[in-house]
């Protein structure tokens, strides 16, 4: 039996690539060249979840499930510019795969009922206001880097690619008079401030669109001459601009446009440098490579062809966000308005709350050069608001910077993130409510409210308390490296305090109140949205202790009742009456479809029953990615690639169980092996060499293992995991 010991040298290996052998697969019809890109179907992830089963109960009829919630346009990895098709504004990611129209096509996305900026669509001779037409999935196509769709109403092929900053429309029209490209700038995901828009030359134009105080440049050029602007309300949500084109040309309208959050002569000079006299075909081929690149970084040998194509699906997801905000001459506007140069490419915050947990190590694993930017960019925001900043709940920039710090990534102002992140843990007014009360409670209390319902706001203490601990874990790690002995002393202490929210009478983290009371009434079965829990019930956070598993293994009174409160997890029923709107995919009370439980499953390693998670593992990768009628959506919302990228680490056989602390616990891969490569250039294998799916035993580099777990140092030497399996 593997017994627990994470003290693992690995030796450097080299190694081959595996081929790639699987049939071709169509996946959305998109003209990738690559054999990787050929895998994605940018559309999975659309798709309504309708089966009550997955869903756990019956929605009501005007609610459509959180689930998926991504965009099937264009992007290169960590884009500006995400082109992406409208079917309903206000929607999560503005396209849902069960609507019949397209309102526009719109340049940033990222699936959080925000953003969706500056809106184009080829409006022919004769169309009236509201301007939409219907589209067949049978006539719409899409890869990495491509988008393409007939408008059936309109008589119209589009063909959509992109750059890093901007984006390329090829517009055929049926009817070559009368064209017409609507900028519908008074609309937008967010509410729309102030938007305007002039003619710059023959066959341009320019302008910005403004969306909660934040403004978004333009400048876009147009292969035919422009006869006239027709603006309607302008500056009114609502309003917008048909740029008419003169007639006389046969040829396709191909519209270049770039984005800018500084000016408009930045968006201009973005435009020129990354498209210029480029034609449509040679965009889309420059970022058909990028992803083919990157997707190449990890092949796969042994996986069915649903596997493959659901393997680099969920892959390229992952590197959509954070996306980028600084133009080709360094310049971005910071969190206060000023507009800046520095020594980085400037980002956006990650969904930390969502993605600390896998996404961002994959991010920092592939890609440590935008890694390092993106927390360059976390402490630029820091400095201006004098603490590190979160996203949504918790703090887990300590998570995410400690990590990226562990597993070898450098190149940021350490110290003064590491002054911001002691901030957030110990000052009141910033990233951490409550954080006070933490402190001289060792708990964040909550509030003594009577008959809560799901949508009841309080101080969603225990899952406060949970996530503090955790992240004072991680700050621990880097207060450890950086030689503070007296906050790593008192941060390690503080990473207990998880068991000050553990009820013995009924073994579930329960709410407490100020006097150390526990919150009566209690019904762990029942979830909240923001009272005791975020987002779960007390089932689903009551395994959440990745930094110290093996105390929670002893809070629960030892291994076997331990285990046995595992599996009620997985088989005690959802209750039906039980809708929450973010909720959904249920293996017994375990929710896949939110994140408060992604660690759950792996929680029986610490009672020595992989093969127990493993199992779990397998049914989740199974029945909840690429699911229904079409096979095309998902459990829960994909939080910006958090869910992605969950299944990317299942199918591998790894998982970031702890993501602060590099290393990483063994599970079974779904493919017989796997080949990586980092971008130093090492070479790192994983083989089930006898393609079962009980865990064994596990060999690094030839040698057992007395331990589930291997070192980051795989990825910075090369080396071979060997998957025993029987």
């Amino acid at each position: 039996m593997i017994k627990f010991h994470k003290n693992i040298i690995l030796a450097a290996l080299s190694m081959s690539f595996f081929g790639y052998n699987v049939a071709a697969q169509k996946s959305g019809g998109g003209l990738s060249k690559g054999k990787y890109t050929a895998l994605v179907n940018s559309f999975i992830g659309t798709a309504p979840l309708l089966d009550t089963k997955i869903i756990g109960y019956t929605p009501p009829k005007d609610m459509r499930v959180w689930a998926g919630l991504v965009f099937p346009g264009s992007s290169v990895p960590n884009a500006m510019v995400q082109l992406s098709p409208m079917t309903k504004y206000r929607s999560g990611a503005g396209y849902e795969y069960e609507d019949t129209e397209i309102l526009g096509f719109t340049h940033t996305n990222k699936g959080h009922w925000n953003l969706c900026h500056i809106p184009l669509l080829p409006v022919p001779d004769g169309a009236a206001f509201p301007y939409k037409s219907s589209f067949n999935h049978d006539q719409e196509k899409a890869s990495p880097a491509y988008y393409e769709v007939y408008l059936e109403e309109y008589n119209v092929q589009v063909k959509l690619t992109s750059t890093l900053r901007c984006g390329v429309h090829e517009y055929t029209f049926k009817n070559n008079k009368g064209r017409k490209v609507l900028f519908d700038l008074g609309r937008a995901n967010n509410h729309v401030d102030d938007w305007q828009i002039k003619q710059e030359g023959s066959n341009a134009v320019s302008g910005f669109q403004r969306t909660g105080g934040e403004k978004i440049y333009f400048y876009a050029t147009l292969s035919s001459p422009i006869e006239k602007l027709d603006t309607k309300d302008m500056a009114k949500s609502g309003g917008y601009t048909l740029v008419n084109l003169k007639d006389g040309d046969t040829k396709p309208v191909t519209v270049k446009i770039a984005l800018s959050f500084v000016s408009v002569e930045n968006a201009a000079e973005n435009l020129k440098a990354e498209v210029g006299e480029k034609s449509f075909s040679k965009v889309f081929d420059e970022g058909s490579t990028q992803w083919e690149n990157l997707l190449s970084k990890i092949q796969v040998k042994g996986g069915n062809d649903q596997q493959n194509v659901m393997f680099y699906s969920m892959l390229y997801r992952s590197f959509l966000w954070p996306a980028l905000r600084s133009d080709v001459n360094g310049q971005f506007t910071d969190e206060a308005g000023k507009v800046r140069k520095e020594n980085y490419h400037y980002y956006t915050l990650p969904s930390l709350w969502d993605d600390y947990r896998n996404k961002l190590v994959l991010l920092s694993i592939f890609s440590p050069d935008v890694t390092a930017d993106i927390i360059s960019s976390m402490i630029n925001e820091g400095e201006i608001k004098g603490f590190m900043p979160t996203f949504f709940h918790g703090d887990h920039a300590a998570s995410f910077i400690a990590g990226s710090y562990m597993r070898g990534i450098r190149n940021f102002d350490v110290k003064k993130a590491y002054e911001l992140l002691l901030n957030n843990a110990y000052k009141e007014g910033g990233t951490r409510p409550h954080i006070s009360e933490y402190i001289a409670k060792g708990y964040v209390p909550e509030q003594d409210i009577k008959d809560p319902k799901i949508e009841t706001k309080g101080n969603a203490g225990v899952t406060k308390t949970l996530e503090y601990a955790y992240d004072d874990h991680a700050l621990s790690l880097l207060a450890k490296e950086l030689n503070d002995t007296e906050h790593y002393s008192d941060l390690v202490n503080r990473s207990k305090n998880y068991a000050n929210v553990f009820d013995n009478s009924t073994t579930f983290m329960r709410g407490k109140l100020a006097d150390g009371s526990w919150v009566t009434p209690f019904n762990p079965e029942f979830p909240y949205y923001e009272y005791m829990f975020r987002e779960a019930n007390a089932w689903n956070v009551s395994f959440y202790v990745p930094h110290d598993m093996s105390g929670l293994v002893k809070l629960y009174g030892g291994d076997k009742l331990f285990e046995a409160k595992l599996d009620e997890l997985f088989t005690k029923p959802w209750n039906p009456n039980y809708i929450a709107w973010n909720i959904s995919g249920f293996i017994g009370q375990y929710c896949h479809g939110n994140q408060p439980a992604h660690e759950a499953p792996f929680s029986y390693y610490f009672v020595n029953k992989p093969e127990k998670t493993q199992k779990r593992i397998d049914e989740i990768l199974e029945t909840m990615y690429g699911i229904g009628p079409e096979k095309l959506a998902l459990s829960g919302m994909d939080d910006a690639g958090e869910m992605s990228s969950w299944y990317v680490f299942g199918a591998l056989g790894l998982y970031p169980l702890s993501p602060a602390d590099p290393e990483y616990i063994v599970t079974v891969p779904i493919f017989k092996e796997v080949a990586w490569t980092t971008p130093a250039g090492k070479k790192v294998t994983i083989k089930n060499p006898n393609g079962k799916r009980d865990l064994e035993a596990i060999k690094v580099n030839g040698a057992k293992i007395n331990s589930y777990f291997i070192s980051h140092d795989l990825f910075k030497n090369g080396g071979e995991i060997q998957v025993m399996t029987k």
